[in-house]
Order: C-alpha cells, then structure tokens, then sequence
C-alpha cells in the first residue's frame, strides 16, 4: 500500500506520541512509508473556556474521526483518555499501545508538595476529576481552570502566580519535563482518568489491511484494563468531563479494577474495586474483553448503588 497516513493533533504531545507510534512501527516493518497529518481539533481551537462548559463528547477527537471515515487517513492517534466510550459509525479502536505511568503529577512553584501547600493555594488543572479529588483530600485549596497543552499550562503557572498546577505524569514525561515535577500523586489521593498514559489507534472498521499494519504495537494487558475502565465509564454516563476515575492493573493473574465517583466540590466520594481471575484468557489470544468489560459493568453497578448514582444525578447525568 503508498504511505499509512497517520492522523495526529497539532500539538507538541500528540505529535510527539505520534512519531513514537511511527518509530515503534518501523521497528517491526523498517520499510513501512508513514506520513503525519496533523489536524486541529474543538479542543485545540476553544482555550478559553473550561472543558466542562463546552458540553461535548469528541472534543479532542471528532475531527481525526470525520478524517479517518472519509478516507483521508488510514489510522488516527489518540491519548486514549480523550476517546469517547462509544466510537462513531465506522471507526473501532484497533490498537491499544503499552501503557506508561497512568498517575497525576504535581508541579509546584516553590517544589511543595500536596500536603505542603499553602492554606488557600491556587491550583490550576482542567479535569474536573482532578479538582474533584483535589478538594476531596485538601478542603481548603482553590482549584482554577487552567487550559493547553504542558508547555503553555506551566507558562501560565508562573504568568498567573498559581502555586502549583496537576498534570498527567505520561505528558510530562514524554516531553522530557521530569525535571519539572515535584510528586506523583498516590492514588489514594487522585485516581487517574480512564485510560490516562496509553495510546489508541483508531482505525476505519474492517480495514484488515492497516490492521495487519498496526498489529504489533497491541498490548494485551493494557488493552484488558483499559476495556475494564471504559466498560466503567460507559455505564457511569460515558463522558469524560465528569468526575470519575478508574485503574485497571494486572497483578498475579488477576485484573484488579478500581473505581471512584466524586462529588465536584469534593466532599462525597464513592469508591470500591474488584478483580477477576485471567486464567483461560490466553485460549482467546488475550483478546476476549468480555470479562474485562463486565467486570467494569459490575463495579459500576456496585458504585451506583452505594451513592454514586446520588452524586452523578446532581450533574445531570443519563442513567
């Protein structure tokens, strides 16, 4: 086939995600031709106004989408934490890439760490989930819209005099910025976004030819947790900017799945996990997500009905 043309936002991140995926393909196929087709994206466009007030599902991915159904790529790239549950017509997710840190990180003005922050602070993040959580563990910061991509987040850091901002470790890592962090967030404290630190590719349904293509960079493990944390998420009401958060690891043969739904001021917080046994699963190639996916269904039931579904309705949620 001519060049796999490869669909990727403009920004620093996505393009550098997307040459990895690239590099990571010619390991595999040292002649396969890629050719990079930036595209912006809603999400790149409106800087201006929280993520939570555009009201949109696809904010970081619609146009990629529009994009891939019309021909005018083969594969799009994503942060998998931006791809909707459910995928328009005529696009399926076809590789989920190894996953790096799924964690927040912390990057403070005077290197303070959460507990060392000032009463009062200013906090500056998007997510809804983040602020949420942020709120849950310390009452007393002030959490503040703060929009862009990671270079621009820590400009405005300083410009603003914001004490401290979060981020998604896998972000920062991946642009080379460690230097900058100053915690890592246990989980106890901030539970990551659905699918944060993994890489999607999404590709036109049944286009086994750039499938095959594809192929080599799906992680199994990664991909059985992540169907985990969307099955979850879907159930839960689907979108990304309400504030919910899940992990999905894989430890001695079991997949360990938890969940958290958040109150937006932080002050009710429901929380549970569950696992299931992975045995059986290399008979199917590790690619069976149904027991993945029920497992997120059933940890979501057992959320709903122990406050959660309270909680969601407040934000105008379908459930």
């Amino acid at each position: 086939m001519p060049a796999l043309r490869i669909g990727s936002r403009d920004s620093v991140l996505a393009l550098w995600q997307t040459r990895w995926v690239i590099n990571q393909l010619k390991r595999f196929q040292p002649d396969l031709e890629c050719e990079i087709v930036p595209i912006k994206t809603t999400g790149d466009k409106i800087l201006d106004v929280a993520l939570a007030k555009i009201g949109d599902k696809g904010l970081f991915t619609k146009e990629l989408e529009i994009s891939l159904r019309e021909g005018q790529i083969d594969v799009a790239v994503h942060s998998l934490k931006d791809l909707p549950t459910e995928l328009p017509e005529g696009c399926s997710l076809g590789v989920v890439c190894q996953r790096t840190e799924p964690a927040d990180v912390l990057i403070s003005r005077q290197n303070w760490g959460l507990k060392d922050l000032p009463s009062g602070a200013r906090v500056g993040t998007s997510s809804l989930r983040r602020k949420a959580q942020l709120l849950n563990f310390r009452p007393d910061l002030q959490p503040e819209d703060l929009r862009g991509n990671v270079l621009t987040r820590l400009r405005k850091m300083e410009e603003q005099g914001l004490e401290a901002i979060v981020l998604a470790a896998a972000g920062v890592e991946r642009l080379d910025l460690n230097d900058r962090i100053t915690e890592y967030l246990p989980y106890s404290i901030c539970l990551p976004a659905v699918g944060q630190g993994a890489i999607a590719l999404e590709i036109r349904t049944g286009d086994q030819e750039v499938l095959r293509l594809i192929q080599a960079l799906h992680d199994v493990n990664c991909a059985l947790a992540v169907a985990a944390e969307r099955a979850l998420l879907k159930r839960l009401g689907g979108g990304c900017q309400i504030p919910i958060a899940a992990l999905g690891q894989i430890q001695g043969g079991k997949l360990i799945l938890e969940g958290r739904v958040i109150s937006i001021d932080g002050q009710q917080l429901v929380e549970g996990s569950r696992a299931v046994e992975l045995t059986g699963l290399e008979d199917t190639g590790g690619l069976d997500m149904a027991i993945p996916k029920r497992l997120g269904r059933e940890l979501a039931e057992e959320l709903l009905e122990r406050g959660a579904h309270d909680i969601l309705k407040q934000l105008c949620v379908n459930l």
